[in-house]
């Protein structure tokens, strides 16, 4: 009857894209759980840690929102 086109919602970039902002959510809270400081009072904790966090849900938008290339 109809065709069926059978494809997948994004490309592969915006998959790719999609793995690096989630490893870079997954580093930022290996980060934090570093910090040495009492109750993850440090640098590492309060500042580094929340930025790369930050920069991966950013990434993760930006790679669902980006358009396929074709």
């Amino acid at each position: 009857m109809g065709t069926t086109k059978n494809s997948l919602p994004f490309s592969s970039a915006n998959y790719r894209f999609m793995l690096i902002g989630l490893a870079l959510i997954l580093l930022g809270f290996i980060v934090m759980g570093l910090d040495s400081h009492e109750f993850g009072f440090g640098i590492l904790g309060l500042t580094i840690g929340p930025l790369i966090t930050l920069s991966g849900f950013v990434v993760e938008f930006w790679a669902i929102l980006r358009k396929p290339s074709n």
